[in-house]
């Protein structure tokens, strides 16, 4: 069986382009397993995989736990907010106690920036990020490329659009280290609040008007504002923020291109995505979340081969 260069999937950065093609190879794979009437395979029947969630989700914990469930994994769940994290205990000292019961990979998401890099130094199991504060969301991009690639042949040559909270998307981050590797080109678009300072550094077009982002792009990833993030007011107020940043169906109409339009969720509706948008013909966002499972399927099943 082919194999990652890497033991963990700690962000896209540390991976290549062939482990990039090589997930979604296997995830072609296992997109056509899910859609079978009997969706199981025992690909992974003998590893025990830990779900730790230090922050919040709904999206990535159920895709990541639908994934170990179709490859017919045992699964172990844990929420920092039932824990002893909530009397003291440490992050190393929670995941030994967790390896201790012979867990074999650990799925991770952490409010953390380099949470589970600090764990991959210290622990044997194979580590996936599933989101580290504002740094990266490996599987989100990975996904997001997958979806663009079922959609329009091929990642290489698109011109993709990330519009909205760049300042604090791990999912930006991620995304523009996995699209550059396929051969795109990426435009960051949003407020100049909400760009980070020397995103250009990254090898990025910066715009600042929306229409003018659409009209350029073929693929417009839309971004949550992330209030939960915001120390401090980036803008006036949602409403203003919808109506210099917000898209709308009769905007992508009067764009007289195809263009397809996608959405990590959860969606804002109203602020950045109206519903008639985001409901529309252009829209793959369902699409995306029926190909993260396939993608994280891929992603735990190459892992779990990757000899240790």
């Amino acid at each position: 069986m082919s194999q990652l260069s890497q033991r963990h999937l700690l962000g896209i950065k540390d991976i290549t382009k062939k482990d990039i093609e090589l997930i979604f190879e296997t995830a072609d794979n296992f997109k056509e397993v899910i859609n079978r009437p009997i969706k199981k395979v025992p690909s992974l029947r003998d590893v025990t995989i830990a779900n730790l969630f230090f922050e919040n989700s709904t999206r990535t914990r159920l895709s990541f736990e639908l994934a170990q469930k179709r490859l017919s994994a045992d699964i172990v769940n844990f929420s920092a907010s039932t824990s002893s994290v909530k009397k003291g205990e440490t992050l190393l000292d929670t995941v030994n106690n967790i390896l201790a019961m012979k867990v074999d990979m650990i799925v991770m998401r952490h409010a953390s920036p380099g949470a589970p890099h600090y764990l991959a130094k210290h622990i044997k199991a194979n580590i996936v990020n599933a989101g580290d504060g504002t740094h990266e969301h490996p599987t989100q991009a990975l996904l997001d490329a997958y979806s663009i690639r079922e959609k329009l042949g091929s990642v290489e040559g698109k011109k993709v659009a990330i519009i909205g909270d760049i300042l604090h998307s791990r999912v930006a981050l991620s995304n523009i280290f996995a699209l550059q590797k396929l051969g795109a080109k990426v435009m960051v678009c949003g407020p100049p609040t909400l760009l980070p300072k020397h995103i250009q550094q990254l090898g990025v077009q910066v715009e600042l008007n929306v229409e003018k982002a659409l009209h350029w792009c073929d693929v417009a990833n839309v971004l949550r504002i992330q209030l939960e993030r915001q120390q401090i007011k980036y803008f006036p107020s949602l409403r203003e923020y919808s109506l210099y940043y917000g898209i709308n169906k009769k905007m992508l109409d009067a764009l007289k291109k195809p263009i397809i339009v996608m959405h990590p969720g959860p969606i804002n509706r109203g602020v950045e995505l109206s519903s008639d948008a985001a409901d529309s013909a252009h829209s793959i966002i369902l699409d995306q979340v029926e190909n993260g499972v396939a993608v994280r399927m891929a992603v735990m099943y190459l892992l779990a081969g990757k000899v240790n």
